[in-house]
């Protein structure tokens, strides 16, 4: 059984950003993820400003620059007729910076290859299937998903960075639960040759979900959503002949005028992406030596844009706190403060932006305030300024010791 000081579930940029990190501090790291790279993931694909010194710290900043979308100036809305602008809000401090959106299948390669470089070992495709403690650490069972050989690897630290819509037996998984109305479906695609002006970042509300579109690498522009359960099936019954992510598609089309003319002209560039049910809320952030950062520890609503955001700045806060206090990691109750510690930096720096988007998705997803918002909207679009504040586009990380 191979030790290691952590080991890694999942290499999204969440798990990729905590492996370069313990990795170039001289830790012994390993990632264990499900899925080969490069993959498509259901995404809204826009990192906020407040992320792009931390890709230069990871050393992506430059081939990030390069392959990225055109930077996101401004917020929109589309709902039924209205189409609105507002000014994206610069960070605080008064720079002028501005987000980007890069497809996943090129971000989290990017993240993880440097990760490697920084002497990170990666399994993949691999799963993890159980954690268990012994007297020397946690125990982590691992099964390849080609050959279905098994394998147990020993670390003194688990961090979790898997998604939130996984279930399994992990600590830091859910269970299966029984359907609900409620329940939000992801869907995502590309489209090449749309008429969405350079820039703008629309947010897209529609009966029963809500979505987003932002131009991404190599001239595409990617729409993603949300759709609860119900509304999904009353999409099917409408248009029975369509698949899933097609129904889905038409009824933000016919909901949305600003979808109908920014894509009247473009075509999908690849097949539809879906995912879900998701649960956005805020889970376990520590539990007996496993640390959850990214979607495992808690997710926003995707409607504010943050999910990579997150995801990369949870694993900064964690790394650091690790790293400082490595050598108090053989303690049980040392452990138990570093997760104390974490968790209120998590709080701090996140829990607003999860209720903020809380209350846009529902404002969004119910025909009667969605209706009330755009009248309001139409006379103050200056709110949607205001809102991407809210969501946390403005405030860099707080909490880092070393910044």
């Amino acid at each position: 059984m191979k030790s290691y000081d952590a080991v890694v579930i999942g290499a999204g940029p969440a798990g990729a950003t905590a492996a370069f990190l313990l990795a170039r501090a001289g830790w012994s790291v390993v990632v264990v993820e499900k899925t080969a790279f490069p993959r498509r993931k259901v995404c809204g694909e826009f990192i906020s400003a407040t992320s792009l010194p931390l890709l230069h710290e990871l050393g992506v900043a430059s081939a990030f620059s390069t392959q990225a979308g055109p930077r996101v100036r401004q917020v929109g809305l589309y709902a039924n007729e209205t189409m609105l602008a507002a000014d994206m809000p610069g960070l605080e401090g008064g720079s002028g910076s501005h987000g980007r959106a890069l497809g996943r299948e090129y971000l989290d390669a990017m993240i993880l290859n440097r990760a490697v470089a920084a002497g990170a070992e990666v399994l993949q495709p691999r799963t993890m299937t159980q954690v268990t403690r012994n007297a020397d650490g946690l125990v982590c069972t691992v099964i390849s998903k080609d050959s279905g050989e098994t394998a147990q690897l020993l670390a003194r630290v688990v961090i979790a960075a898997h998604g939130s819509w996984e279930r399994g037996l992990l600590p830091m998984q859910h269970s299966h639960r029984p359907p609900r109305p409620a329940d939000l479906f992801a869907f995502k695609a590309h489209f090449k040759n749309s008429s969405l002006p350079p820039g703008l970042m629309p947010l897209l509300a529609f009966p029963g979900g809500y979505g987003g579109m932002v131009h991404s690498d190599d001239g595409r522009t990617s729409l993603s959503c949300c759709i609860r359960r119900n509304y999904l099936e009353q999409c099917r019954r409408q248009w029975g002949e369509m698949k899933a992510a097609e129904t889905v598609f038409s009824h933000i089309r016919a909901s949305c005028r600003g979808v109908r003319e920014g894509l009247s002209n473009a075509s999908r560039d690849g097949a539809w992406l879906s995912a879900g049910p998701i649960q956005p809320g805020i889970r376990k952030i520590f539990k007996d030596g496993i640390f959850s950062i990214g979607n495992a520890a808690g997710e926003a609503h995707p409607i504010v844009a943050e999910g990579i955001s997150m995801a990369i700045q949870s694993a900064w806060l964690l790394c650091e706190r690790l790293i400082t206090n490595k050598g108090a990691l053989v303690s049980a109750s040392a452990m138990e403060q570093i997760g104390q510690e974490y968790a209120a930096d998590w709080r701090s720096n996140f829990t607003r932006r999860i209720h903020a988007a809380a209350i846009f998705a529902h404002l969004a997803m119910r025909p009667v305030t969605a209706r009330l918002s755009c009248a309001l909207l139409q006379r103050a679009p200056a709110i949607l300024t205001m809102g991407a504040h809210l969501s946390g586009k403005t405030q860099p990380l707080r909490g880092l010791q070393n910044s």
